[in-house]
């Protein structure tokens, strides 16, 4: 604990004004505003003016406190505890375990503060240096079991000098409190290590090798995979309106994509849904594992309900969690829900502190926040060949869906993939409500590049027929016209639709998805021969129901064949004449 003290001279809300009375304070680090004689409150300093006086946000309700009230400056910056027992956990943005807090007080008094992992169980650590050897930040220590992975054991990465191991326990049952190796340095000086410590969620971890996100990560979500893809390592933002079925899509993705950790940041979402993932994601079965799905899961929960400093210290927090995991040589995906009440509490921080505001009294540097959020992610290549990816998504909530206001186009420009959801979609039960037209990516496809041209031709000429017969009625364009439109709208309806409470239909794997892309093909190259726009719409229904309920069957399905088989002969028997024959 730093010896700097001062005494608390204005509260503005969250925002508190403290008069330094010894010492020296830096921007970042963490103070203790004490009150109500035993408890205190975390806070971080945010600006340092002149005649010692300095900001605080404060991270808990600021009730109750008084001019006056004593400050202790701790000298260290806002961190994580990184260690076993992360995964699995539910914890708010300062890292505090939310169900051992719900333990001790139903309704969570101010100032309570419970040890982020459990300092009480024991791990089996196996070493994998000796006394003797040379290591520095980021060497691996050793090995224990979490969960599904084998959880490795660094030497902090703040470690810039070499050591030499002094010692090393042997392999046996050890807490992350207990010292599990001691290392000297050239002058002498010893360094004591533990399993856990500590890292500053607004510093990035350094990367030991970045590399360019390039390979797709599969999420079971069809219109993701085959037409807006994102990649191991990379970012996509999921901007759109209430109800438009953002938190389904994101849960839809951190239980069938492909990532090995999944991350949920739920940095100022509604209490009710994030009660909701609370309560649903512990129950939920891993189709990967047959396992909880929490088993691979770490849960940030800071809702609209929370003071607003704790929804910015969420999101730091997540990022850093997964970096370290990166670290481990997994694949991590952070979800975090919504990035917009993030900046929200930035804007009402700003508002406070009284800084010239910007485009919709956001803080001039928005941008450059959200910025440096997804320049997190990546892929990094580590030692001996490993590789580990960490993919953000962060979702958006604009007011009245407007994609021009800024957070949304600060994010834009920082992400790789653009979901943006439509309310014209979802109004009409068209789910996932991606966008069609307006939605892009830069990442590669499960499916190849002109595959991925030839769908979205298709599907910009459907929406231009569209148009036309909004305008002039089906009279008004030929059947040649009506038959494109059609097999526009067929393509929407069986690949790009899609049921996420279907067991079957809920997820498909990349076999399946360039199963149905050629089925769905050989039908749209095939020339109709058939007149008249009851007909042909009639006709298209037909192969719409079929294709549906092919989509419901699972591959090994004994009818699967028989089902494909009767759809080909549907197809034939309509009209269909197959071109070049």
């Amino acid at each position: 604990m730093s010896k700097t003290k001062g005494k608390v001279v204005s509260v503005n809300e969250s925002l508190v004004g403290t008069k330094i009375t010894s010492g020296a304070v830096i921007n970042g680090e963490v103070a203790y505003i004490h009150i109500d004689g035993d408890k205190r409150l975390k806070a971080e300093v945010i600006d340092v003016k002149k005649g010692g006086i300095v900001y605080l946000q404060v991270f808990e309700d600021t009730k109750w406190m008084k001019v006056g009230d004593s400050v202790a400056f701790t000298g260290l910056p806002l961190a994580v505890k990184l260690g076993p027992g992360i995964l699995g956990s539910v914890t708010d943005g300062l890292q505090n375990p939310l169900y051992e807090l719900a333990e001790k007080e139903w309704f969570l008094e101010r100032g309570l503060e419970v040890s982020p992992l459990d300092t009480t169980l024991k791990w089996h650590f196996t070493p994998s240096i000796q006394k003797g050897d040379s290591i520095t930040g980021g060497a691996v220590l050793g090995h224990v079991p979490e969960k599904l992975f084998k959880h490795k054991i660094f030497v902090p990465f703040s470690v810039r000098e070499t050591y030499v191991v002094a010692h090393i326990v042997p392999e046996g049952e050890y807490t992350i409190a207990d010292d599990i190796a001691t290392l000297k340095n050239s002058d002498g000086g010893t360094k004591v290590l533990q399993m856990a410590f500590d890292w500053p969620v607004k510093v990035p971890m350094p990367f030991y090798e970045r590399s360019v996100p390039e390979k797709p990560m599969p999420t079971g979500i069809r219109i993701l995979d085959a037409l807006f893809p994102i990649a191991f390592g990379g970012t996509a933002c999921n901007p759109g309106p209430f109800g438009a079925g953002k938190t389904v899509l994101q849960h839809s993705l951190a239980r069938h994509s492909q990532a090995d950790v999944v991350i949920i940041a739920a940095c100022g979402e509604r209490a009710g849904e994030a009660v909701e993932v609370f309560k649903d994601f512990p129950e939920l079965i891993d189709p990967r594992t047959g396992k909880s799905l929490m088993d691979r899961t770490y849960i940030v929960g800071n809702t609209s309900s929370m003071p607003v400093a704790a929804r910015e210290a969420s999101v730091y927090m997540a990022t850093t969690v997964g970096e370290y995991y990166r670290k481990q040589g997994l694949n991590v995906l952070i979800l975090a829900d919504s990035t917009s009440r993030w900046a929200q509490a930035l804007r009402e921080t700003s508002g406070r502190k009284e800084e010239i505001p910007g485009p919709e009294a956001f803080p001039m540097y928005i941008s450059t926040l959200i910025s440096a959020f997804y320049d997190r992610a990546g892929v990094e290549l580590l030692p001996e060949g490993e590789m580990g990816s960490l993919s953000i998504i962060g979702t958006v909530s604009p007011a009245g869906g407007n994609f021009d206001e800024p957070v949304t186009q600060a994010t834009l420009l920082s992400t790789g993939a653009f979901w943006g959801l439509s309310r014209a979609l979802s109004d009409a039960r068209k789910y996932p409500a991606i966008d069609r037209i307006d939605s892009t990516s830069k990442y590669p496809s499960l499916l190849q590049k002109e595959e991925v041209l030839y769908l979205l031709d298709l599907l910009r000429d459907g929406k231009s027929i569209a148009s036309n017969i909004l305008l002039m009625g089906e009279k008004g364009i030929t059947d040649e016209s009506y038959i494109r439109y059609q097999k526009a709208e067929l393509l929407d309806a069986v690949f790009l639709q899609q049921n996420s409470f279907h067991k079957v239909d809920g997820v498909t794997d990349p076999e399946r998805l360039h199963l149905m892309f050629t089925m769905i093909k050989e039908i749209i190259d095939a020339t109709v021969v058939i007149e008249g726009k009851e007909t042909i719409r009639s006709h298209f229904n037909f192969i719409r129901q079929a294709f549906l309920d092919w989509n419901y069957m699972q591959l090994n399905d004994k009818n699967y064949e028989k089902q494909k088989s009767r759809l080909l002969i549907l197809v034939k028997q309509m009209g269909y004449v197959k071109e070049n024959v």
